[in-house]
């Protein structure tokens, strides 16, 4: 009998990703979701048709105990994906942020513990716990920022800070996927990413920004920028997301319980702007169009950088595709699919 993943949140850009390489795999993937993000039915569709028999879909909503209980009775595996992503909608709806991300993820916690079956929970988490790190010295250059004293970037030991409704939800959850692992022995480990992009990702200018400028540009629209563009991020194309997921749990004898900060390092990283715009108008081959410029956002980082060195030594994985290369993978699934993605935006 093939191994079952349960996927929550599973057509989002993560899960859909992460589907399809357990699916191609032979594994039996249940998808999770409430369909609500622009592209997931898309995805869904996608999936269905590329892995005939191997994806399973339950349409449902992680603040649904029942649902999540019986969708978590029949996996080996919980890949814990679903939430609200977005840091704007957190701040419009508090309320709501909190009780897809918080209580949605101790649903799917006490699902597991209450099932009598130790089966392994990766739970995505984000940089956001760490708030806006004002207290690192940060230089500005040219074209971006750079920490002073952090040539490896942010590691695990980073005191959390949540800042914003939408930091607060994510790092509660954090912390009960943490505590469950230490007070009731369950096997989870959580990922700490920063920005990750590639196929299969509808981004929106609130969520995804990565692919948000791509779509964007391709379509010759100007985007807004938060800030000055000199925010810097490491960034990791979403097959070595995947491939950091799957050695996860493939060791979770070494991995559980523990958190691991997951991102392009100090190798893979760009300022949001400056240095972003000038490597996809190389790849367009055409400049882009002038953005526009909008106060910060709260909480945001001048500077985030994945330490990922635990990951690295823990999980024998390390960032293959470069900043460049998966940019252009980006771009060319962007330009071959211009009616999915325009379609997305279509108001229901």
């Amino acid at each position: 009998m093939s191994p079952r993943a349960l996927i929550t949140g599973g057509a989002g850009f993560i899960g859909t990703n992460l589907a399809a390489a357990l699916a191609a795999d032979g594994w039996t993937v249940h998808i999770f979701d409430l369909l609500v993000r622009p592209g997931t039915e898309w995805n869904l569709g996608w999936l269905k048709q590329a892995y005939p028999g191997r994806v399973e879909f339950t349409r449902g909503d992680v603040r649904d105990f029942r649902a999540v209980s019986e969708a978590v009775r029949r996996a080996d595996v919980v890949f814990h994906l679903a939430a609200q992503v977005a840091v704007t909608t957190s701040l419009v709806d508090p309320r709501t942020d909190f009780e897809i991300n918080a209580l949605g993820t101790f649903n799917v916690l006490e699902a597991v513990r209450q099932s009598g079956k130790d089966r392994p929970v990766l739970y995505t988490s984000t940089n956001k716990v760490y708030g806006a790190m004002a207290e690192i010295p940060v230089a500005e250059d040219l074209t971006r920022y750079r920490y002073v004293d952090r040539p490896w970037g942010i590691d695990e030991t980073q005191p959390l800070d949540f800042h914003s409704p939408y930091g607060c939800s994510k790092g509660a959850a954090d912390q009960y996927v943490r505590d469950y692992a230490r007070i009731y022995g369950l096997p989870t480990v959580i990922f700490r990413m920063s920005c990750i992009y590639g196929p299969h990702q509808f981004g929106t200018e609130d969520q995804g920004w990565v692919a948000h400028f791509v779509i964007s540009a391709a379509a010759g629209r100007p985007v807004t920028i938060y800030g000055d563009g000199k925010q810097v991020r490491d960034v990791l194309y979403v097959a070595e997301l995947v491939a950091a997921m799957r050695a996860a749990v493939d060791r979770i004898q070494v991995t559980a319980g523990r958190v691991y900060n997951i991102g392009g390092g100090p190798e893979n990283t760009l300022s949001v702007w400056h240095e972003f715009s000038a490597f996809l108008a190389e790849i367009l081959g055409g400049p882009l169009p002038q953005p526009a410029f909008a106060p910060w956002r709260p909480g945001d980082q001048k500077v985030y950088v994945s330490d990922i060195r635990r990951a690295m030594r823990e999980l024998n994985w390390r960032p293959q595709v470069g900043v460049r290369e998966g940019l252009r993978l980006l771009v060319e699934w962007v330009l071959a699919h211009r009616e999915e993605l325009a379609l997305s935006r279509t108001p229901p």
